[in-house]
């Protein structure tokens, strides 16, 4: 597909955000295969006897362990190769080839740039394909080209897009990593920024090397360890600056992870504003989409600097969300941010704003040194057409979420009703409801007796056979309410 050329009609955006399961429900004899990788729950194998029904059985249970734990993992869970292997029907297109047919057809009518090679798989976005780039006239010198497709909360109009994508090279902020040059069609967008061999915030924290696959950089670390206290500080004040800069701006972001996070010496420059204005969705989605309360992009940018508070301070990110205990930190001002972004009670409640917490101890008394004057001009068309886009976003957002919480809430009911404590409750209660019925059906057979014999007794003449004969007790059991 030419560069410039519309996307087929009638294109749906997946959200590579949403979570898939897979549930085993039979067993079939394959050729023998190994799977390579993490340490992870693969049952064991079996030489002889392994045509058994009980080992299958049990095989299967270990398998279907095995497929939760890759698909409970956050990494693991938004790999290509899980997603084609779980969804084949929705994750069958070669997207490496239709970055290289669109990179290629960029550069028939831009013949300066180079391609120096491939950077495989460096990011986690199935969608998003990286090249290491040079300048013809300028052979030293390294630069990175991204190309991403069309994400599902892509809200504006094609015209808007393409001006605000070729916006981007002009927004210069200290704390925002400069853009070289971006062009955009209906469908797609390219960037190009220099290559910074010092990688990104995620590199220094787990120590890996910025070409390497995001799996083996990000999803088994050999070492973990936060940064220090005062590193945590500065980075976090930085990241701070610049999220208040960009929601006074009415720049809707929503994408802030550590990877996202350019390391310049020792400043933070913040990476990927084009992701919202592609659609495509956050890293940390199927976490915040859980929780109600986190339903504005400001709110999700909030949530997301806790988690990368977190990985800065521990140098993991959480095993779960939301955090019940935090553990040891270099400073309680650590914690108190870390518990009013990842806390029950926070994800509960709602999130606090940037300018909040740029007031909290850990970040109030550092001193920022950098001279440079934020420029980005946005002209008042453009900014209403992305107050539009962030209402629709924030719009689909709400919606998910109110469909999580009523399924939640579904399976918790099912979950109760079929659970072993309360089929014994129903057992009682219908034992109950049997001999309580019994009883009444006994006490008014019993009362009609009686009549029947006081009548006899007066020396009544009305033959058995009268309409005022009491009538024999019913066989069937009334059913007493209760």
């Amino acid at each position: 597909m030419a560069f410039m050329e519309k996307p087929p009609a009638g294109k749906v955006l997946l959200d590579d955000t949403v979570p898939l399961t897979a549930a085993i429900e039979a067993s079939q004899s394959l050729q023998s295969h190994t799977i390579a990788g993490l340490s992870l729950p693969l049952p064991p194998k079996k030489l002889i006897g392994n045509m058994d029904r009980e080992f299958i059985a049990e095989r299967q249970k270990g398998l279907q362990n095995y497929l939760n734990v890759i698909t409970t993992n956050h990494i693991l869970s938004n790999c290509e190769l899980v997603k084609k292997f779980l969804d084949p029907n929705n994750y069958s297109a070669n997207y490496t080839e239709i970055a290289l047919q669109q990179v290629s057809m960029f550069f028939r009518s831009e013949p300066k740039w180079e391609v120096v090679e491939p950077l495989k798989d460096i990011g986690w976005r199935i969608r998003k394909k990286y090249f290491l780039m040079k300048i013809k006239n300028q052979p030293k010198e390294r630069l990175v080209l991204s190309w991403a497709d069309l994400g599902p909360d892509k809200y504006l109009s094609d015209k808007d897009f393409q001006c605000l994508i070729k916006l981007l090279p002009s927004c210069l902020h200290p704390y925002i990593y400069r853009v070289t040059f971006a062009t955009a069609n209906e469908s797609s967008a390219l960037l190009i920024r220099m290559f910074n061999e010092k990688g990104t915030l995620k590199d220094l924290i787990y120590k890996a090397k910025p070409k390497d696959p995001f799996l083996k950089k990000y999803c088994n670390p050999k070492k973990i360890q936060g940064l220090e206290l005062q590193q945590i500080k500065t980075y976090g004040r930085q990241i701070l600056e610049v999220l208040k800069f960009l929601h006074d701006k009415g720049f809707p972001y929503g994408h802030l992870h550590s990877s996202n996070v350019m390391l310049d010496g020792d400043t933070c420059r913040l990476l990927d504003l084009e992701n919202s204005l592609l659609g495509l969705p956050s890293f940390y989605r199927s976490y915040f989409s859980q929780f109600r309360k986190i339903n504005t992009l400001e709110s999700v940018d909030v949530h997301c600097f806790g988690h990368l508070l977190y990985e800065m301070t521990y140098g993991r990110p959480p095993d779960s969300v939301p955090v019940d205990s935090f553990p040891p930190a270099p400073s309680m001002a650590v914690v108190a941010v870390l518990e009013s972004t990842l806390s029950c009670e926070a994800c509960k409640n709602g999130m606090p704003t940037v300018s909040r917490l740029l007031q909290m101890p850990l970040f109030s008394d550092v001193l920022l040194t950098t001279s440079e004057k934020p420029q980005f001009k946005i002209p008042t068309k453009l900014k209403e057409a992305l107050r539009i886009a962030k209402e629709c976003i924030e719009k689909r957002l709400i919606e998910e979420q109110k469909q999580i919480h009523q399924h939640r809430r579904l399976t918790r009911a099912q979950s109760h009703h079929g659970s072993e404590e309360e089929r014994k409750k129903r057992k009682i209660l219908a034992r109950k409801k049997s001999k309580r019925s019994a009883l009444e059906n006994s006490e008014e057979h019993s009362a009609k007796y009686s009549n029947s014999n006081n009548s006899a007794g007066s020396g009544a003449s009305s033959p058995l056979t009268s309409p005022s004969s009491p009538t024999p007790p019913s066989t069937s059991v009334e059913h007493a309410p209760f």
